[in-house]
């Protein structure tokens, strides 16, 4: 795999990845989607393709985390109607990353994080309009859902970036904090761990990989303790806004760098 080991890694490298997965534990258990920083910074600091695969494990333990603590307010008919979209959707980016260089991978990841800032600055535009979100059980909902669900697997596939895509899809069906925190973790962990064997015929994880997973992993735990802690007290409007800030700027520095 075409990535650096962790004994290459310069020590301020080592600290903006710790900080990264310290953030995945973080959006984890309090604003999902916040870790398309996360995946900025890896992809920033570490070759472009190469990044998706040395991520997965860390969003994997960020999503274990969060089952542990939401286990019980997870919606399973809302997670059974969007899974068969979301295989197509992985199938489809696995194919894409078959095709694509380091490079394309590098500006499609910026292009992804610009589009997810959009979606995400429509998603609260909506949600200050006050419409009645589309029940899940109507002709409406069904067709939201496989839509969503095909975007949310290809772009988590190919840049572990589908958070902000199920946030709104969660969102704009009515979920309230708890409902939306139980099954977003449920949907990621099933999802995410489906991804392994994709990521591993890729080349995108090995033992290189995981070595630098294991160092890494220990710092998802205090970041999803601190998102526990935080969820009932964050400032939800402004910390989404500073979400918006740093994902813009991440998807510009892979675009322009």
């Amino acid at each position: 795999m075409d990535t650096m080991t962790l004994w290459h890694l310069t020590g301020w490298e080592f600290a903006a990845l710790a900080l990264a997965a310290l953030l995945v534990g973080f959006s984890k258990t309090a604003v999902s989607g916040a870790n398309t920083v996360s995946l900025a910074v890896f992809a920033a600091v570490l070759p472009a393709r190469a990044s998706t695969g040395v991520l997965l494990p860390i969003l994997i333990a960020g999503d274990i985390l969060a089952v542990l603590t939401y286990r019980r307010h997870a919606h399973w008919p809302t997670l059974w109607r969007l899974f068969p979209a979301v295989g197509v959707g992985v199938v489809v980016g696995t194919l894409f990353l078959v095709w694509a260089d380091d490079t394309v991978v590098r500006t499609s990841i910026g292009v992804i994080l610009l589009f997810m800032a959009g979606v995400t600055v429509w998603r609260r535009r909506r949600a200050d309009d006050a419409e009645q979100p589309d029940r899940i059980t109507s002709r409406t909902g069904r067709v939201k859902a496989r839509s969503y669900g095909v975007l949310g697997g290809f772009t988590t596939m190919v840049a572990n970036a589908g958070g902000p895509v199920m946030s709104m899809y969660l969102l704009s069906a009515g979920f309230r904090k708890l409902g939306f925190l139980g099954t977003s973790a449920f949907f990621f962990l099933i999802v995410n761990v489906s991804k392994l064997p994709f990521s591993a015929g890729l080349g995108l994880i090995d033992d290189r990989s995981l070595l630098l997973d294991a160092a890494l992993v220990v710092f998802v735990v205090p970041g999803a303790f601190l998102g526990r802690w935080a969820v009932n007290r964050i400032n939800q409007r402004l910390f989404e806004r500073l979400v918006i800030a740093a994902t813009i700027v991440g998807g510009l520095q892979l675009l322009l760098a």
